[in-house]
């Protein structure tokens, strides 16, 4: 096996012609009829026990040549490419094989698509923005108001009309041009004023009602509803039966008491909250730093990336997806059909965040290049005891789970983070 020429058509794409010497291409032969032959049946002979000869004097000389083709194949693209000195990244495709047979062995034509060159542009010194990392009053407050909301109640009001965040409890019927519609019925339907539950305009004119009202809602379906009801202008009969409203507990002793198991006072619970939102913000700060800086660093680099490679990368986007809804007992078929997609519908949906994982990938492996960045032995086992750790696993454990290669490409492309981020200037 041989490589007889390798020339660039276009960026990132070269064409090669391979060869297959004729002995080798003689003995892919031989062993596809070894395979096959248990299931030729030649006149004469007892199935199965026809020679390699006989069978291709019989069906013609070129019967194995296909499944000898693909014995040869892999090995001698490797070979071809090896020599090349090419880091391909899909398979090899436009294959043309004008000469194939066991006397003259086997010559291709291919293309095959190349890791993209990457041109760096700064990466170091760069400035963003540095979010705050103290808990504010306002902060606390949030906390303690999800709290309060959390932990109340609903009480029935009785002789006042219902407001926006109300939950009333109404009767209705729609109707466009005088005719009721499907599905536009219900009975002591539990509608939260201002969730967004009902079709715009809607919940706004429920409010403003008392409990045994009777009236009539007026709207217009959005243009993107169902085709029957676009667009449509519809009337609902309705009547409120019931409105519940919020009670929220007051923020006081008891309060924290049942709320927290650490904290008596108002005092200690907002200490404590002002402490968990801190170190909430700190680490927001820092992730969406060292992203702003990683968006720069992708946007100064140049590089024409093969679409295959962000092909490649959406699927496995959607296999890590698929295996999610697999630990929650789903499939994603049914989950598609659910959806209403179609698999390149949803694959689809992955494209933008696949092309910058690829972008990322890209920008640090040539970081990591430029400036010489390794992995020690020392690194590794720090990184797999971390692992370790986090998973509860014992370390050997996260040895054979764990390509060690792959291991080792987290920690430089980490190592490249962490330069970007210390060599940048906060804002």
């Amino acid at each position: 096996m041989a490589l007889k020429s390798c020339n660039k058509v276009d960026t990132n794409t070269y064409e090669l012609e391979v060869t297959v010497a004729a002995d080798v291409f003689a003995e892919a032969t031989k062993q596809a009829y070894l395979k096959q032959r248990k299931s030729i049946q030649i006149p004469g002979f007892r199935k199965g026990k026809a020679s390699q000869g006989m069978i291709e004097k019989v069906y013609g000389e070129g019967v194995f040549y296909e499944d000898a083709l693909e014995i040869v194949f892999p090995e001698a693209v490797q070979a071809a490419v090896d020599e090349a000195e090419l880091h391909i990244v899909d398979q090899p495709f436009d294959l043309d094989v004008p000469v194939m047979s066991k006397s003259e062995g086997v010559e291709m034509k291919m293309k095959v698509t190349t890791y993209p060159e990457v041109t760096l542009g700064e990466y170091k010194g760069l400035e963003a923005e540095y979010g705050s990392e103290e808990a504010t009053d306002e902060d606390i407050d949030g906390e303690i108001k999800a709290l309060q909301e959390r932990n109340s109640r609903l009480i029935t009001v009785e002789d006042a009309a219902a407001e926006m965040g109300d939950t009333a409890e109404i009767d209705f019927e729609g109707f466009v041009d005088g005719e009721a519609f499907e599905g536009g019925k219900g009975e002591n339907f539990p509608l939260e004023l201002g969730s967004g539950q009902f079709i715009p305009g809607f919940e706004e004119q429920v409010a403003g009602h008392q409990t045994g009202d009777e009236f009539d809602v007026n709207v217009t379906f959005p243009e993107e509803y169902t085709e029957e009801l676009a667009g449509k202008d519809a009337v609902f009969k309705c009547k409120v039966n019931e409105i519940k409203r919020k009670e929220l507990p007051e923020v006081d002793d008891d309060f924290v008491k049942d709320v927290d198991d650490e904290a008596e006072t108002v005092e200690q619970l907002r200490e404590k909250l002002g402490k968990q939102i801190t170190e909430r913000k700190a680490e927001a700060a820092k992730r969406d730093f060292e992203n702003t800086l990683i968006e720069q660093v992708i946007d100064n680099m140049e590089a024409e990336i093969p679409q295959c490679m962000i092909d490649q990368k959406a699927d496995d986007l959607v296999q890590d997806y698929a295996y999610r809804l697999q630990m929650q007992g789903l499939d994603l078929n049914t989950y598609l059909q659910y959806l209403g997609q179609t698999m390149d519908q949803f694959k689809a949906q992955f494209a933008d965040s696949a092309a910058k994982q690829v972008k990322i990938s890209l920008a640090l492996e040539a970081i990591v290049k430029a400036e010489g960045i390794e992995a020690t032995d020392e690194d590794v086992d720090a990184e797999i005891e971390k692992l370790a750790a986090q998973y509860d696993m014992a370390a050997d454990q996260i040895r054979a789970a764990v390509p060690t290669d792959q291991i080792k490409t987290d920690i430089v492309n980490n190592k490249a983070v962490d330069l970007i981020v210390e060599s940048a200037v906060r804002k």
